[in-house]
């Protein structure tokens, strides 16, 4: 017996990235700029789910490194208040700042007819602005939603100054900036 299947093209992707237990484990937790970051990103989440996008969730990882993330050190999975991957959602691990160079990340954008990537995450400055930058030079249409990303404190900056810089960097050069309200709004679906 033959089946056909018809595979769906879907023109958006969600990507979460490194919203994952070893930021928690670190010192550095307690400045973070939002300790709540679950909250909006499983807005997000349901959102693409709602809108039949494509999920991915991304890991950093730096195996043997016996830091927080090291697999082996049991911190590299999931904040534990996310929504869960959902069957046929990847999870990717990564162990460079951005979430295509080691991984399989654009082949599977590609094999869906992904065109435009909504970018979310925890490192605002570095592996969510970092995504961001490459998708936009593979040719994505990007969307970084700040309020869906967090940091903490570095180089003498504050958390909210850093994302600033990181929005202004950013905007109309390599992304559209919006917050998950608006995404929301635009989207047809609001948690109001």
């Amino acid at each position: 017996m033959l089946v056909l299947v018809r595979l769906e093209t879907m023109n958006r992707a969600l990507i979460v990235i490194d919203v994952q237990e070893s930021f928690r484990a670190r010192p550095s937790w307690e400045q973070i700029a939002d300790p709540k970051i679950a909250e909006p990103v499983n807005r997000l989440v349901r959102l693409a789910r709602a809108n039949g996008d494509l999920v991915v969730w991304v890991l950093h990882t730096e195996p043997g490194s016996q830091s927080v993330f090291d697999p082996a050190q049991g911190h590299v999975r999931l904040l534990e208040e996310l929504e869960q991957p959902m069957p046929g959602e990847r999870v990717l691990h990564k162990t460079s700042h951005n979430a295509f160079t080691t991984t399989n990340l654009q082949q599977l954008l590609t094999e869906a007819g992904v065109r435009e990537l909504v970018v979310c995450g925890i490192r605002t400055e570095q592996c969510v602005e970092t995504t961001t930058r490459v998708g936009s030079d593979l040719g994505y249409q990007v969307v970084f939603v700040t309020d869906a990303t967090t940091t903490s404190p570095y180089g003498g900056l504050s958390a909210e100054a850093i994302i600033e810089r990181t929005e202004v960097v950013l905007r109309d050069r390599f992304a559209r900036i919006a917050t998950v309200a608006e995404l929301e709004a635009e989207l047809g679906t609001s948690e109001a």
